[in-house]
């Protein structure tokens, strides 16, 4: 039973459910993990003007231990990851159950959508800062490790980026194997570095005490709203919980959440507190002046792996992300790459592994260090945390049926404390926060020109298009001469006559012996069974109309649907006598009501880049036949 099948069925065997934990543990949690290397130290940092006292260690200790209890294990944990899609998680597939009770068109639909389309863009942000703060802080660990080596951090941190995007084609698997291992080394790690610190000082346990963070906050009040700004790098890498649901299955994160992850988070954490109370000199760096001197380059080597594993965490990611929006029809059709036979999951999308690379390296050479990337990390996460809640408050309200009262309840907890890290974080809006919101911004500004492009693309086909029923019954009733074999007309629309149809009538004034139009759409439910994927009407004259459904985690194949249709409905194709019919459309801006003219322009250039429909369904490129077609937007 492979991992996502064992997150469907939400059985697992004691030793499986070890295995796959392990297995979550590389890829699930790699991004909050790292987060230790630098949150305390950005929480200190002399710009928040907070004096380093006893006090102030136990104030903000207290505040990061309830932040992920609260945020993480309550928030994410118990609730949200309650909020599946037919067992797939995310901001993407929270949005789509959202939607399930929302009326298509509605004001409310849309907005539902946007907020949506905005959170998975502000995870774009978090894509391209995560490599390259985590990279940056554990290479920053020379320093300490080796003085003098200050000059090669920013070489050796993009050498390590670069090769990482540069393997991303081949390499994953096989550096997949390695991710659980490694991460478990990396978490017992902090954790028995924690308890060798706590040792030292026991009396920071006492940080436990909400107390502790609410008067600290009190006496503190405007640096504390400050330090929210970097509290919330604690809960860097939440969202990942949810979003890797898919794959592997509530219990297994959840299980490696409780007993292993936030653990040795906790126990790191408050040994970095400890050591700050025995050695306050230590506030220059937290991590690495409580790792004991012998240990320091093995520590450097490990916390780099962790680094690693976090980034290609989140940009593995940011694959699957762009293939949900693909097949949602907010981003453009592009070339996707499986890299696995036995995992649909493991993909791989060039345009996007490439365009990363490049913006992590020209972060990196921008900001220099990680303490600079801090306040443009926590824009994009309190950002996505901001509208996973709005919209878990409607899935609440809407789709479970919850009580108002309740709904009130639990949402205004959540949302205030969200809300104050997404406050906090806007007053860093010009020292950084500007970057993740440029980055999602236009990256929204894009998916939108694009979906609303395609719906007018639509209508405008929808209108000019001639009916296919009536059409059907005339041209049978005066056919065309007929010739051997099969013609199989991709069409957007069961209702109205292929334009490849219609040229091919109109330029070869032939019919195929057998004529097939065929409709792929995409469903807003990951997977999609077999026995319900293919819907079949004839049309008389050896005319069909075959309409074939995908999950938007799947990948649309025409020789998948093909082969399905002659299992379930005895239709043999021969793939050499088989035509595959496409309209090439080439949209033309126009004065015509829609879009303003700027956003036409922009939607016209993406939709002549945009991957061409036979690559993208996996047709066989010697037997399409493309004919174009102009179309007024």
């Amino acid at each position: 039973m492979s991992s996502s099948s064992a997150a469907k069925d939400g059985v697992f065997t004691s030793a499986r459910l070890h295995i796959v934990t392990l297995a979550a543990l590389g890829v699930v949690f790699g991004d909050i993990g790292t987060s230790p290397l630098y949150a305390l130290k950005e929480c200190f940092s002399p710009e928040h003007g907070i004096p380093f006292t006893p006090n102030a260690v136990f104030g903000i200790i207290s505040m990061l231990f309830w932040a992920i209890t609260i945020v993480v294990s309550l928030k994410y944990v118990l609730f949200v990851m309650r909020a599946d899609n037919n067992g797939e998680g995310g901001v993407l597939a929270l949005m789509a159950l959202s939607l399930r009770t929302a009326i298509t068109g509605s004001r409310r639909s849309q907005i539902l959508m946007m907020l949506g389309v905005f959170g998975a863009c502000m995870f774009y942000g978090d894509v391209v800062i995560t490599p390259a703060i985590s990279v940056l802080s554990a290479v920053e660990g020379l320093e300490i490790a080796v003085p003098g080596m200050s000059r090669y951090v920013i070489p050796l941190t993009l050498i390590i980026l670069v090769i990482l995007f540069v393997i991303q084609r081949h390499g994953t698997s096989v550096v997949g194997r390695l991710f659980g291992p490694v991460m478990m080394l990396w978490f017992a790690s902090l954790g028995l570095l924690g308890i060798y610190n706590i040792i030292q000082a026991p009396a920071i346990l006492a940080a436990i005490n909400p107390v502790y963070a609410v008067s600290f906050m009190m006496t503190h009040s405007l640096q504390a709203f400050v330090v929210l700004g970097s509290v919330v790098l604690v809960l860097t890498g939440a969202e990942a919980l949810y979003a890797d649901m898919g794959h592997f299955g509530i219990r297994p994160i959840r299980f490696a959440w409780l007993f292993t992850v936030m653990p040795c988070l906790m126990l790191n954490y408050f040994g970095q507190g400890a050591n700050l109370l025995t050695h306050p000199a230590a506030i220059g760096n937290p991590f690495y002046l409580m790792v004991p001197e012998w240990m320091l380059i093995p520590m450097v080597v490990l916390a780099t792996c962790a680094t690693v594993i976090a980034s290609q965490a989140v940009i593995s990611g940011a694959f699957s992300l762009t293939s949900q929006a693909i097949l949602l029809g907010f981003v453009p059709r592009m070339r996707v790459l499986h890299t696995s036979i036995d995992e649909r999951g493991q993909i791989y999308v060039p345009f996007i592994n490439w365009m990363l690379m490049v913006l992590v390296v020209a972060v990196v050479l921008a900001f220099k260090r990680s303490d600079n990337l801090a306040a443009a990390y926590g824009v994009a996460v309190t950002t996505t945390m901001v509208i996973t809640t709005i919209l878990a408050a409607v899935v609440m309200r809407t789709v479970w049926r919850w009580h108002t009262g309740l709904v009130t309840l639990v949402v205004t907890i959540f949302f205030a404390v969200d809300f104050s890290f997404f406050a906090a974080n806007l007053i860093k809006i010009a020292d950084g926060g500007w970057f993740p919101l440029l980055l999602g911004g236009s990256a929204f500004f894009l998916l939108m020109t694009w979906f609303s492009g395609r719906m007018l693309l639509r209508a405008r086909t929808k209108d000019d298009g001639i009916p296919l029923i009536p059409f059907v019954e005339g041209l049978l009733a005066h056919p065309p001469h007929r010739v051997g074999g099969t013609a199989v007309f991709m069409t957007g629309n069961v209702e109205t006559v292929p334009v490849s149809l219609l040229h091919n009538l109109k330029h070869n004034r032939i019919l195929h012996e057998r004529v097939i139009f065929l409709k792929i759409s995409i469903w807003d439910v990951p997977f999609v069974a077999d026995d319900k994927r293919l819907k079949l009407k004839e049309l008389g004259g050896n005319l069909y109309l075959l309409r074939a459904a995908f999950g938007f985690k799947e990948a649309p194949d025409v020789n998948s649907v093909l082969a399905l249709a002659t299992h379930q409905f005895d239709m043999q194709f021969e793939l050499m006598e088989t035509s595959f019919f496409i309209a090439r459309d080439t949209v033309v801006p126009s004065k015509l009501p829609g879009m303003s003219m700027w956003r036409e322009r922009i939607f016209a250039w993406m939709h002549q880049n945009a991957a061409k429909p036979s690559d993208f369904f996996h047709i066989p490129a010697n037997r399409v036949v493309e004919l174009g077609t102009k179309i007024e937007i």
